[in-house]
């Protein structure tokens, strides 16, 4: 499937997705639709999540009927590498939660998993595209959010945080203007 096909056919999964009926939470839950953007991108072979987004199955199977009753996803049977940072990464994101909606504990496992990839991490999600992420850390993490105040990417930004408590400083330089990784933390994304 070509480019404007594939991406055609995937609006198609991701309207479905939203057209099914769902609970009254979920409803009201603004994280339905990026899950079923990560929903629709697993259905089209996008990201390096397993079918059950590192949740679990029992978990995903009740995300599906909460968020998408009734819904047939099956995304491809894939194993993610297991990253020892794993806990840590979502210790962090559970820190700076929101904390006004039950599914940003699924997204800080979520997240976390995807870190495991080796694309971008709105590409590792699954995701149409980083706006989708930045809305999704907005929504869910906004103290993290906010402290990207150079819009550095997100899993390079995530892994900042987390060497930083850890004392861990990868950055030789002391600031990021000056070090020479400064334009793969900062530059657009293919």
């Amino acid at each position: 499937m070509n480019g404007p096909d594939r991406r055609l056919a995937r609006e198609v999964v991701f309207a479905e997705l939203l057209l099914a009926p769902c609970s009254s939470k979920a409803a009201g839950d603004p994280n339905r639709s990026l899950l079923a953007s990560m929903l629709a991108g697993q259905g089209m072979g996008e990201g390096c999540l397993p079918p059950d987004l590192g949740l679990g199955e029992e978990v995903f199977r009740h995300l599906l009927g909460e968020y998408f009753p009734g819904a047939d996803i099956s995304g491809q049977t894939r194993q993610v590498e297991a990253i020892p940072e794993w806990s840590d990464l979502q210790k962090l994101l559970l820190e700076h939660r929101a904390r006004r909606h039950p599914s940003e504990l699924l997204l800080a496992n979520i997240v976390a998993t995807a870190c495991a990839g080796r694309d971008h991490l709105w590409q590792d999600l699954g995701l149409l595209n980083r706006a989708e992420l930045s809305t999704l850390m907005w929504a869910n993490f906004p103290a993290l959010a906010a402290a990207n105040t150079g819009d550095m990417k997100w899993k390079k930004f995530l892994y900042r945080q987390f060497c930083s408590r850890e004392g861990i400083y990868v950055c030789p330089a002391p600031s990021c203007g000056q070090c020479q990784e400064y334009a793969k933390c900062f530059g657009p994304e293919n």
